[in-house]
């Protein structure tokens, strides 16, 4: 079965569960789980009763789809997302965009955790992702394009939305919370990087590192959605004041910040 076919029938599942049609897609990844609470009359669906749908394998992921409304929104969220590392192709990792985009969605939401490697930030400061460097040595449109899900050469020149940039910041700051705005590298991982990494990867220009989020935006801008990308920094990469990463304290500090992230979403949906 090829994917296009995959991502009709999995479209088809939700819109027999769904009985609506969503304008604004959210992948809950670390830092947003607690926006599923907050989604009214929210209904949820198993990623197991969704034909060709991968599982999560990460600690802390939920391995659900929900709907419903969020502010003036109506939302479909990811609790739980996908990564390389796992395994999984990349025809996997970007299914859930495509079903989503099937099923109506306009605007795009996610989230990671992320190391920190400008100095300025702190553990627990949110970035809001202006541009990314991909790194992960893979890409998600290699090979045949269809001309239905998007162009052959989608252009990344704005890959996410300045609009929705401003928005998160204008929110942040009514609220007293502080932002950055941040470039995201990828990279496949699992391992975390040397320190040598570290150095290359800041002189490149980055001011974020993690394993996530680029093949999703590229699918993403590639379907013509707009995106906005939110990063929580869980730990400080600093290669001269490099410390061993600690996952509990990693989720620990992702999961202190997840309040604010989920008030900034929250808040720039409501206003939709």
């Amino acid at each position: 079965m090829n994917q296009s076919d995959v991502i009709k029938q999995c479209a088809s599942v939700l819109k027999d569960a769904a009985a609506f049609s969503p304008d604004t897609g959210i992948i809950l990844g670390t830092g947003l789980g607690g926006l599923a609470d907050k989604i009214q009359d929210a209904k949820s669906i198993s990623y197991d009763e969704l034909p060709g749908f991968p599982h999560s394998t990460v600690q802390s992921h939920a391995g659900r789809l929900t709907w419903g409304t969020l502010g003036t929104a109506k939302v479909i969220a990811m609790e739980g997302r996908f990564h390389y590392y796992e395994g999984y192709s990349l025809d996997e990792i970007t299914l859930p965009i495509r079903v989503m985009k099937e099923l109506g969605i306009k605007k795009l939401i996610v989230s990671n955790a992320a190391g920190g490697m400008n100095p300025m930030y702190e553990n627990g400061d949110i970035v809001l992702i202006e541009d990314h460097i991909n790194l992960m040595g893979i890409n998600p449109l290699i090979g045949p394009n269809d001309d239905k899900l998007g162009p052959r050469f989608p252009d990344m020149i704005e890959p996410y939305s300045y609009k929705l940039i401003r928005k998160a910041e204008a929110v942040a700051l009514k609220s007293g919370i502080k932002t950055h705005r941040g470039v995201y590298v990828g990279v496949s991982g699992p391992n975390l990087e040397t320190r040598a990494e570290y150095r290359f990867l800041r002189t490149i220009g980055a001011d974020l590192v993690g394993m996530s989020t680029i093949p999703e935006v590229i699918t993403a801008v590639h379907a013509g959605l707009e995106v906005l990308g939110v990063s929580c920094v869980t730990d400080m990469c600093l290669p001269d004041a490099l410390k061993p990463a600690n996952i509990d304290e990693i989720i620990a500090t992702a999961e202190k910040t997840e309040p604010q992230m989920c008030h900034i979403v929250s808040q720039i949906l409501g206003e939709e």
